[in-house]
């Protein structure tokens, strides 16, 4: 009986997306949903609606792979800083000029790697680097967007930016930390981010569709891969609807590569990373190291009543798009192209809700289907 009133539950999740498609606030979605309860392993797929609008009509599948775009942050950044830190390579307080000196500049020696993932640095949230570029390929007839030189400047300009308020003074979410981030991964570990995070986090964790797309002389994906992505915006400078390629303006200036967005990757791939976590947290397994885990895992109050962890975010009360049945001890994020995950390290429940929001749909398009989806899965599996 019970099992039957599960399947009625989450029959709701489907409704609920097909009604967001309906409205053109999404194309289409991939949710996967999984919690334990009483000995048996709950479970729940829903695959609706289209993958790509235009340049052609293709179906949503459970094997689409999106761009995760803010997933990056702590799915790859930060977890690539975990594991420096296990070996020892770098220390959360260390300063981040110890590792790119010319971070000195502008009083910024008290910034330390611990304020860079929990967004408390006091660097800038965003600036259009894109936009820089543009006027310098303008200025110049030569091509900089996505070339090595585009990513040494954005770098620089990150790194020898101000502060606009002191060190833990306040978390204002943002992406020139985890720009940096990047840059302190690569400085420490010789290789580029995405062949360190490929060797060291998506290959071990048998991740094989999860991977950065750098641009290289092409615009994306080759044909087969770039056939089984979801696409995303019909972007007015760059002239195109972006398939294959990464969405965010600064990640793609720089090349497809950097710490804050970049990274690709299916719903069952974020499933299984998902699942690593909770393992590792609960003793399960050694594929993560788990007082490392457990402190990345972990509220920082930097400052004092900051929700932020070592790159995740955790549940606001009353605000959070997590919605109401997440416990304080869980952690996840949103990625801006549509993408999130939820893990309740408690409770051991997962949502997985990946979609291409901004694909072909209205700018002012409004997306509540988060918290939605989310207490619709928490509802059907605490039924009774």
């Amino acid at each position: 009986m019970r099992r039957s009133v599960i399947r009625r539950k989450l029959g709701r999740v489907d409704r609920a997306i097909d009604k967001a498609i309906a409205a053109a606030q999404i194309p289409g979605a991939v949710v996967l949903a999984r919690m334990p309860r009483e000995g048996e392993l709950l479970e729940h797929a829903s695959v609706r609606g289209l993958a790509v609008v235009r340049p052609e009509r293709l179906p949503m599948t459970r094997e689409t792979i999106f761009d995760l775009a803010s997933l990056t942050k702590p799915i790859a950044t930060a977890t690539a800083v975990l594991w420096l830190a296990h070996d020892g390579a770098l220390g959360l307080d260390d300063p981040v000029s110890k590792f790119l000196p010319a971070f000195s500049e502008r009083d910024k020696d008290g910034v330390t790697l611990r304020h860079l993932l929990t967004h408390s640095s006091g660097l800038k949230p965003w600036r259009a680097f894109h936009e820089l570029l543009l006027e310098r390929e303008r200025k110049t007839g030569e091509r900089w967007l996505g070339t090595p030189a585009a990513r040494e400047l954005v770098i620089d300009r990150v790194v020898r930016s101000g502060l606009v308020h002191e060190p833990g003074a306040a978390a204002v979410y943002g992406d020139l930390d985890f720009i940096a981030l990047g840059a302190v991964v690569e400085a420490v570990s010789h290789q580029t981010l995405d062949a360190f995070c490929r060797e060291r986090i998506f290959r071990p964790l048998g991740m094989g569709d999860t991977f950065f797309v750098p641009l290289g002389e092409g615009a994306g994906a080759p044909e087969p891969l770039r056939r089984r992505m979801a696409a995303t915006e019909n972007c007015p400078w760059r002239e195109r609807v972006l398939w294959g390629e990464v969405h965010d303006p600064n990640a793609w200036a720089m090349g497809g590569v950097a710490g804050h967005a970049g990274l690709f990757a299916s719903a069952d791939d974020v499933m299984r990373f998902a699942q690593v976590v909770l393992d590792v947290w609960h003793g399960r397994s050694d594929a993560l190291p788990a007082e490392l885990l457990r402190e990345f895992t972990r509220r920082q109050g930097l400052p004092q009543g900051s929700d932020w962890a070592l790159g995740w975010d955790t549940p606001t009360q009353g605000t959070s798009s997590s919605g109401q049945h997440f416990s304080p001890s869980s952690v996840g994020h949103l990625g801006f192209t549509g993408t999130s995950l939820w893990i309740d390290l408690e409770r051991e429940a997962v949502v997985v809700m990946l979609t291409n929001r901004v694909h072909q749909v209205a700018k002012r398009s409004r997306f509540e289907l988060r918290p939605v989806v989310h207490d619709l899965v928490r509802e059907a599996f605490d039924a009774e």
